[in-house]
């Protein structure tokens, strides 16, 4: 039997694959090229032209447009800038944020203190001092506790000054400055702030402003448990005793210091001369 040689088995090998190769190019050559994923269209939105506050009226200047990818769009957007001019900011809006329609008053709800106020709620301004007001941390948002000191009164069943919490959790709807005279006519600063109540709570709130000395104690934000406190009394600002057991330090025994005689003892004093002893006395004066 005749062998093939190896250089024939290689050029078929060769040729086959070349073969192949063009084939498979042809066939690739053949087939529709898939389109591009069309773009997807962009709508205006409306986004802060800077930081809002809560409780101003947008502006004309206060907004401005961008296009906006219309697959991706939030919630609430807001496409034509005169759908927003004019109405209230419950939220505070940052620069180039979105402006939705759930951080706008309505339309004809206006601006400032009124549109905070939700539904079944009351705001009630409270005059506040650095201590009160915890050092200026009291801010719009924020959440405290009203604590209220009573002083003592027999009449009322009160033997001794009372502290109590009163109320948790109040959110802080504003807090600012306003001006006031003293008693000899002088202007003086006293804090307002201004915090969200129920009418119960209002009714409490107004009450103790009259008839205690108020102040807030500042809470988490995202703390809103309830807690039940005893209240504390006078009494319990006394002086610990001392644990059993524990001695008491004794108090150091008082020195005998001896009053001078009225009349003291005379001097001696003895000498020598000549092998002679003398002794002389002198009188010592009181």
């Amino acid at each position: 039997m005749r062998k093939t040689r190896p250089w024939v088995m290689l050029l078929l090998a060769l040729i086959s694959g070349t073969l192949a190769a063009t084939l498979a190019l042809r066939y690739l050559r053949q087939q529709p090229t898939p389109l591009l994923a069309a773009e997807p269209a962009k709508v205006n939105l409306v986004v802060a032209a800077h930081a809002l506050p809560v409780g101003g009226i947008v502006r004309n200047e206060d907004v401005k447009t961008i296009p906006y990818p219309g697959n991706t769009l939030p919630p609430g957007f807001v496409s034509n800038p005169s759908d927003v001019v004019g109405r209230g900011v419950l939220t505070a809006v940052a620069e180039n944020e979105p402006l939705l329609t759930t951080k706008l008053a309505g339309m004809d709800a206006g601006g400032g203190l009124p549109i905070l106020i939700k539904d079944g709620m009351r705001a009630v301004s409270v005059r506040v001092d650095e201590v009160v007001g915890v050092a200026g941390f009291v801010l719009p948002g924020t959440r405290s506790d009203v604590i209220l000191t009573l002083p003592q009164n027999k009449e009322y069943g009160r033997p001794e000054s009372t502290t109590k919490t009163i109320l948790q959790n109040i959110v802080t709807l504003a807090a600012g400055q306003i001006l006031q005279h003293d008693k000899e006519g002088k202007p003086l600063s006293v804090t307002v702030v201004t915090l969200l109540v129920t009418p119960e709570q209002a009714e409490l709130l107004a009450l103790a402003s009259k008839e205690g000395q108020i102040q807030l104690a500042l809470r988490n934000t995202l703390d809103t448990t309830s807690v039940v406190t005893q209240g504390a009394k006078a009494e319990q600002l006394s002086l610990v005793a001392p644990p059993k057991g524990s001695v008491e330090p004794k108090a150091p025994r008082p020195r005998f210091i001896p009053r001078p005689s009225e009349n003291p003892p005379p001097t001696v004093i003895e000498g020598y001369r000549g092998g002679e002893r003398t002794l002389t006395t002198f009188r010592n004066n009181p």
